[in-house]
């Protein structure tokens, strides 16, 4: 994977600038520990963190490419180019000639021979940056679907960019600052495609470019979800789907170091890791190697919740043992949960107090234990939001919501954690009505159902379950896929997601929402197209997300860590607090109402304390 930064400035000469580029590529380390590099020119400086996994000695960055004496054309870039063969080849028979096996190299030679077009070939998880010397131009590059981050500060003289706000922040002329907006955007339970939250930094949207120039800055879109109608009949359908999925996998199973599979024992993550398991065998690479989360007593003492109706263990250790994985239970007890370093860890590498508690902290510790014996790990992320996988999807009311149907489903302020009382149940009147998050709530929902593409003719169910689709694409999977890339690559693990293939989501976007839930159940079509690859128990399974852990001493320890934050006269977070709700929450019995609400204010706490943020409200 890695991690990238860069300054251009057309009014400064920024080869005397290693100091500063040192310092924002060093924000890069965790995402890229196996080496770093710096590029400076005039205008231009580059810095690099790499996480070596394709073509080990040869991939090296920055990178470029030479011609006739002179540097023609630099990239700093993250991610994966899964067709890079493909495209290699084409490159080589139109003249080309390359001197590493890497996949960075390719994404060079593409743009010199097709142009700013070349990104309509690119299949994988990317975020790059393309400097030309020649032109004095920059041109920023991020995946269809958002899976690799990237943002960008446009200055008056040129752009900050990196993988991370942080790595913008550790620009001299960047002071942390965040206003009314951003914290709508981080109390909020959907993700703003742009929105960077801090003030001046903005995110670059998926499927963007954003070049510079000394003329400005030119945003261009080079890819959406476009309507077309499906004319494949159920079973065409299904069989297109698993073609592509064993397509996508054996991609993504390319790799010059250990690979994984994340296994939940859900439907997703089975599928993918019993195609990980076919496609090894197949190659004679020998057992796919499988990771679970759990917590320490929970599958014994499991309560089924609004949720999640049955514990994952037993599932995963079902599809391990039908596929022969290797596998291993990473378990966590309370004690490893409640942590300082692991919970200051997963704050740091998100930029941002997000609010999932437990569900960050859980993560971050599963990808440390894998990182241990894996580099890379294919993950079922994005599964549900393609084939309507949330309950939400099936439930008439949260469909019919004027809103986002996650949020009028109930999902806002209990995916991630818990507790009955929600994130804001311990801020002030003052601060809620500043961020109006109701009201900016309903100003992102409106905005993003103006986007949704429209077949003619399309009315009623179908054309609201469209909607419901692009809602989830676009707003929901983007707040995980973010999740995701901060917690693997604070600890140097790069996470595929399969599911997220721009040829899969366009196929099923398409498809008839009749046909989706053609059996009467979630996810029909998957479950269809992969049934042969699983045991019945895995195939049947009930729909149950990412797990939180259900020991008590959890929220009675975040209530000994709240008591001491109330305590605290010089607390950053203390004048942001209801001084009723506070009182309240630090009663006997009161510890879980307000779980979700005391991990967003702990949050909020550590990261206006060590990030010197302002907020300007």
């Amino acid at each position: 994977m890695c991690g990238i930064t860069g300054w251009i400035s057309y009014e400064q000469d920024l080869g005397t600038a290693r100091g500063t580029l040192d310092a924002m590529t060093r924000t890069m380390a965790c995402r890229g520990p196996d080496a770093g590099g710096v590029w400076l020119d005039t205008h231009a400086a580059l810095g690099h963190r790499r996480l070596a996994v394709i073509d080990i000695e040869g991939g090296k960055q920055p990178m470029t490419v030479e011609r006739d004496g002179r540097t023609r054309l630099v990239t700093t870039y993250s991610g994966e180019v899964y067709n890079y063969r493909e495209l290699r080849a084409e490159l080589t028979a139109r003249g080309h000639s390359f001197r590493t096996g890497s996949d960075t190299e390719v994404v060079l030679h593409a743009y010199l021979e097709w142009g700013e077009a070349f990104t309509e070939r690119l299949n994988g998880m990317y975020a790059f940056a393309l400097w030309d010397p020649h032109t004095e131009e920059l041109l920023l590059v991020r995946d269809r679907l958002g899976v690799k981050p990237l943002y960008y500060h446009p200055t008056p003289d040129g752009v900050i960019f990196g993988s991370e706000q942080k790595a913008i922040l550790a620009h001299p002329a960047v002071r942390p600052a965040v206003d009314a907006e951003g914290l709508a955007e981080i109390m909020g339970y959907a993700k703003t495609p742009g929105h960077g939250v801090y003030k001046g930094i903005q995110e670059l949207r998926p499927g963007h470019t954003v070049r510079i120039s000394r003329s400005g800055v030119t945003l261009r879109r080079y890819w959406a979800l476009e309507a077309r109608e499906h004319t494949d009949d159920l079973r065409t359908t299904i069989e297109h789907i698993r073609e592509l999925l064993d397509d996508i996998v054996g991609r993504q199973l390319i790799a010059d170091v250990p690979l994984c599979t994340l296994l939940s024992g859900g439907l997703d993550s089975s599928v993918i890791t019993a195609l990980a398991a076919k496609g090894l065998a197949e190659g004679g690479r020998g057992p796919v190697r499988s990771f679970s989360v759990d917590f320490a007593g929970q599958t014994d003492r499991f309560r089924p919740d609004a949720l999640r109706s049955t514990p994952d263990g037993p599932y995963a250790h079902a599809l391990a043992g039908h596929v022969r994985s290797d596998h291993r239970d990473v378990v966590l007890d309370t004690a490893a949960l409640m942590d300082r370093t692991h919970r200051d860890a997963i704050l740091a590498a998100r930029d941002l107090p997000l609010g999932f508690g437990d569900g960050d902290t859980s993560l971050y510790l599963l990808f440390k234990a894998i990182r241990e014996q894996s580099t890379v790990a294919l993950s079922g992320e994005s599964a549900d939001e393609v084939f309507g996988g949330y309950k939400w999807f099936h439930d008439p009311v949260a469909v019919a919501a004027d809103t986002f149907p996650w949020i009028a489903g109930g999902a806002a302020d209990t995916f991630g954690s818990g507790g009955s009382l929600g994130r804001r149940s311990l801020l002030g009147k003052d601060i809620l009505e500043k961020a109006d998050l109701d009201g900016y709530t309903a100003a992102r929902y409106h905005e993003a159902l103006a986007e949704v593409p429209q077949l003619a003719g399309e009315s009623g169910t179908q054309r609201r379950m469209r909607e419901v689709g692009y809602l989830h694409l676009t707003r929901f999977l983007q707040m995980l896929l973010d999740r995701k890339d901060r917690a693997s690559m604070a600890v140097g693990l790069e996470v595929r997601v399969p599911f997220c293939d721009h040829r899969l989501v366009e196929y099923v976007f398409n498809t008839p929402w009749a046909m989706k839930t053609f059996d009467g159940r979630e996810k029909s079509l998957l479950r269809a197209a992969t049934r042969d690859l699983l045991p019945d128990v895995v195939a049947d399974r009930v729909k149950s997300p990412y797990p939180t852990t259900q020991d008590p001493r959890y929220a009675l320890a975040l209530q000994e860590e709240l008591r001491k934050v109330a305590a605290d006269s010089d607390s950053p977070v203390r004048p942001l607090l209801d001084s009723s709700a506070l009182a309240e929450a630090l009663r006997e019995g009161a510890a879980e109402p307000f779980r979700t609400g005391t991990e967003l204010v702990l949050g909020l706490d550590t990261w206006l304390r060590t990030g010197g943020t302002a907020l300007e409200l």
